[in-house]
């Protein structure tokens, strides 16, 4: 679903991606791991085409994201750290009007149900975003998934700030949309959740992906000191 082809961006001469390659298929949730500067929301912000790639491509759906930004645009949903909804407005009615710019269109029941399936509870559904923790902001994002039928995740930090209790929701989140064949592609500095909820990580040093591996085949305390060795 998401493949990145000797993908590269440098800014005024500095490099901040060089040259990578790397796949994410359906139901895979492909995690960045790196410092800050590494290369993660570049990689991320590559494929949402806010940037424009200095080589190489980034395909959605098989689709280049330049030469269609609309079409691989309505194969994605995105969600940042601090997911930009309207706070004077519902979460129903921050899911309705977002939906709706996707061309998306539902009877006001199936967007009660998706923010339900998101994990929203049901009295904070016509309630203003300007009540809601970040938590339950990231699971009216989750809800936008589901509602535009979404292909591909790209998350940007989505657990920084959650206590442990919201973080272990959103994973939980993230496993059931793998299961649909949802794919994702997750910038973090979580380790912990990237080796539980992740299928594959991708660590990045210096605008390099330095080492691309699967989770089950590394245990905790082994990605800690391979995340250590990287960052000195």
């Amino acid at each position: 679903m998401l493949e990145a082809k000797q993908l590269s961006k440098t800014y005024q001469g500095k490099e901040a991606l060089k040259p990578t390659s790397f796949t994410v298929n359906k139901g895979d949730i492909f995690c960045l791991l790196g410092a800050n500067g590494a290369g993660k929301t570049t990689t991320i912000n590559l494929f949402l085409n806010f940037i424009q790639p200095s080589g190489g491509q980034a395909l959605i759906g098989g689709k280049d994201v330049v030469k269609e930004p609309i079409e691989t645009k309505k194969l994605l949903t995105y969600i940042p750290e601090n997911l930009m909804l309207y706070p004077n407005l519902t979460g129903l009615e921050n899911l309705e009007y977002f939906s709706g710019l996707a061309s998306k269109k539902y009877p006001k029941e199936e967007f009660l149900k998706f923010l339900t399936e998101a994990g929203l509870q049901a009295e904070a559904h016509d309630k203003r975003i300007s009540t809601y923790s970040k938590g339950m902001r990231q699971k009216v994002g989750i809800a936008l998934a589901l509602a535009k039928d979404a292909q591909v995740l790209l998350l940007d930090e989505p657990t920084s700030g959650l206590d442990p209790k919201a973080s272990n929701e959103f994973s939980e989140l993230l496993t059931k949309l793998s299961k649909k064949g949802v794919a994702t592609l997750m910038a973090t500095h979580d380790l912990f959740r990237a080796k539980e909820t992740g299928t594959h990580i991708g660590m990045m040093r210096e605008g390099s992906l330095v080492e691309q591996l699967t989770t089950d085949q590394i245990n905790h305390t082994d990605l800690e000191k391979l995340y250590l060795k990287h960052m000195n």
